[in-house]
């Protein structure tokens, strides 16, 4: 649905906004889709590598880029950035897995929420299974699809691949996964929900039946039905019962 066409934003909550007829439930879904960084996690963790790395000024630049323009080619963008990191040790990208992805305020209990209410979790990057691992164990998602890190022994390569089997999850890919997961399930995509905060998120929202920006870039907030522009992910359980 294009931007001229949807319902104009109604603020339900401070910092809160939809653009549906009526709230939604919880109960009328039977899938969660969540982006990972900025999103689920407080963090880019491949900002958080440049920093560890001293290589900062560089890959933030080309984060910025794939997160505000949907025109960016993002999986050619992530394999730039990564490449920078050619022979960083694992043990650099293991401490950003355990010291530097705090969840987002209220990630943990709007997962919970949602698992109560039988609603399947999963998350959907354009990440690394190397740091989406960690937090499928934290929150006891039900599964992740996100890109692997290549490793020469202690030393990354430089190079990124897709998981086994499996497409390269940029943002097409991402709309993919969420099909694919859909299917499976046997259920609509109008059943399920996607949550995300950049461009490259714009697809998956497109193909889910209830699309929430969470502090958004411009070109994804565009695309949703609701918008939390303040506080946690737990804000979204105040009007979505």
């Amino acid at each position: 649905m294009s931007e001229e066409s949807r319902p104009p934003w109604q603020g339900v909550d401070d910092g809160v906004w939809m653009r549906c007829a009526q709230p939604p439930a919880l109960r009328d879904f039977r899938l969660i889709a969540f982006d990972m960084d900025a999103t689920l996690v407080a963090a880019e963790t491949v900002n958080e590598l440049a920093e560890l790395s001293g290589r900062a000024d560089e890959v933030r630049a080309l984060t910025q880029a794939a997160m505000q323009n949907p025109a960016v080619d993002f999986e050619h963008n992530l394999r730039q950035r990564m490449a920078l990191f050619q022979g960083v040790s694992r043990a650099t990208f293991a401490k950003v897995r355990d010291t530097r992805m705090p969840l987002t305020h209220g990630a943990a209990e709007l997962v919970q929420a949602c698992q109560r209410h039988g609603l399947r979790c999963v998350l959907i990057s354009g990440g690394f299974t190397f740091f989406a691992d960690a937090l499928k164990a934290r929150l006891a998602l039900d599964e992740i699809h996100a890109n692997v890190l290549e490793f020469d022994g202690e030393r990354f390569t430089g190079r990124i691949h897709p998981q086994p089997g499996a497409a390269f999850v940029n943002a097409e890919g991402k709309r993919q996964r969420l099909l694919q997961v859909c299917a499976r399930m046997g259920i609509a995509p109008q059943q399920a929900i996607a949550v995300g905060d950049g461009a490259n998120d714009v697809p998956m929202l497109d193909a889910a039946g209830l699309a929430v920006a969470f502090h958004a870039h411009a070109a994804l907030r565009d695309h949703a039905d609701v918008a939390v522009d303040a506080g946690g992910l737990d804000r979204l359980l105040r009007w979505l019962a």
